[in-house]
């Protein structure tokens, strides 16, 4: 029999038995993710009885040596505690270090013979490790980077203070990239112990 052949019974059969093997696709597909909300009140270790916000407010971030990576710090420790500051007892210990790269973006002929740069970009990268403050295991590595534009005027002082306002966004920005990835990294090592 052909399929010009088939009667319409036969292929509305059909057209079900696909329609029920892709529902069944579909279904298998959706439960292998395992989506949750990251800022969620549920924990974000297996091990842990407090809530993402709380184990977050409970890690201590070391000091750093220069003006921008203070800032990063800062920052860092305001986005982590939720305002709060330091944890008094932490259950886990951050080692930040931060890096400067200033460049210039772009340069324009500006009434001279010299080309002159008109416009920078402030890279900073963080290294962090993070460790459990108990037993001084590491739990995760990583490195993020975030990069801020900046004009540069012909006036030396108006120049320096765009370089360090663009260092004070990224700082600010680096900052947020660091909890996310702080967060996540909570996660994976709360799945590695679970599992």
């Amino acid at each position: 029999m052909s399929l010009p052949d088939l009667g319409k019974t036969e292929v509305t059969y059909l057209l079900r038995r696909a329609a029920l093997c892709g529902l069944v696709a579909s279904v298998a597909l959706v439960s292998a993710c395992t989506v949750r909300p990251l800022y969620s009140s549920a924990p974000l270790s297996a091990g842990s009885q407090v809530g993402a916000a709380a184990e977050l407010g409970s890690i201590s971030v070391k000091p750093v040596n220069t003006r921008y990576a203070q800032q990063v710090r800062n920052n860092l420790i305001f986005a982590l505690g939720q305002g709060a500051g330091e944890p008094a007892s932490p259950a886990y210990s951050l080692d930040l270090g931060v890096s400067e790269l200033v460049e210039s973006a772009a340069i324009v002929q500006v009434t001279t013979d010299e080309d002159e740069p008109t416009a920078g970009t402030v890279t900073l990268t963080a290294n962090y490790v993070l460790t459990d403050a108990k037993t001084g295991t590491t739990i995760a590595t990583g490195k993020r980077s975030i990069a801020s534009s900046f004009d540069k005027p012909r006036q030396e002082f108006a120049s320096y203070r765009a370089q360090i306002d663009a260092e004070n966004r990224a700082a600010r920005e680096l900052a947020d990239l660091l909890r996310l990835s702080i967060a996540q990294d909570l996660v994976k090592h709360g799945k590695t112990v679970a599992g």
